[in-house]
């Protein structure tokens, strides 16, 4: 896989899991006359999702930006999300790359959804494990509070096993708010689709790449109305969304999906009052 270069880091996507979302809930308001248009649904209405990370390399430093489904679901949750963690998963993946779990510096998560974070730990002899012994995870306070306690609307997406073993094994690094975690690396929050979301933001002055995570987990959400009905606050979304995407024109910003199937990341472009992906960048995916 081509790697791109941003001040003194090696960047690449890596490729966790694929599974399948219900297209409605992906798309909310937008007619599945649409959105079927750019994401075919199956016979279930789901949809194909990818799950993808992103590899970093340099400053005496290997780091992961979000880590998959991972592979502790039983044969209904893997049959209902349609997961399939064979071909590849965040342990094969790294493994095709010089890099073993063990060289992992630092997690970078995105947001505790198990989809996000379900790959960091592993069911080793009966115990669940992290699969990272040597990173930090730099994850935001406000969002792990949540996600201790969430409501009634998004409880199903906070799955303990999934984070809790970080943080009894001296793992976690808490953030509070946006700042540089990292040389060069720093971190945008959004709240409409969970509270204290991070997306993480590379950048060494002339290169700037976002990991635009469930703000806008494929291309086709790039256009303001593309929102999810997972998201707590669809208005908040569209709002973070606009603003975002108006500073990703003007700085000419790459903006990587961690959810699209067909396209890996590109930039954006205007069209009329809104906004639409302009097209492939860096990398593509044979379809």
């Amino acid at each position: 896989m081509k790697q791109l270069k941003i001040g003194n880091y090696k960047i690449q996507p890596i490729e966790y899991e694929r599974f399948a979302l219900d297209g409605g809930a992906m798309f909310g308001v937008v007619p599945k006359t649409l959105w079927n248009r750019t994401n075919p649904a199956d016979e279930k209405n789901r949809i194909e999702m990818a799950l993808r990370g992103l590899l970093i390399v340099g400053e005496g430093r290997v780091i992961l930006v979000d880590v998959g489904i991972g592979t502790k679901w039983d044969p209904k949750f893997l049959e209902i999300y349609k997961i399939n963690f064979e071909e590849s998963n965040v342990i094969k993946s790294l493994a095709e790359t010089e890099f073993s779990p063990s060289d992992v510096t630092d997690v970078i998560i995105s947001h505790l959804h198990f989809d996000h974070i379900g790959g960091s730990t592993k069911t080793e002899n009966g115990k669940v494990v992290p699969v990272f012994p040597n990173a930090k995870f730099h994850i935001q306070k406000k969002h792990w509070d949540w996600a201790m306690a969430p409501n009634e609307r998004d409880r199903a997406s906070f799955l303990h096993d999934d984070f809790v073993p970080l943080l009894e094994n001296g793992l976690v690094n808490f953030i509070d708010g946006e700042q540089e975690i990292l040389p060069n690396i720093s971190v945008l929050t959004v709240h409409g689709h969970t509270p204290n979301q991070q997306l993480p933001l590379i950048s060494d002055g002339k290169t700037t790449l976002l990991y635009a995570a469930d703000l806008m987990p494929t291309s086709s959400h790039i256009p303001l109305p593309y929102v999810m009905a997972y998201d707590l606050d669809a208005i908040q979304t569209v709002t973070e969304k606009r603003k975002i995407l108006t500073r990703a024109v003007a700085e000419n910003w790459i903006l990587f999906f961690e959810h699209d199937p067909y396209h890996i990341a590109g930039k954006i472009e205007t069209k009329k009052q809104d906004f639409r992906f302009a097209g492939d960048e860096i990398w593509r995916i044979s379809i």
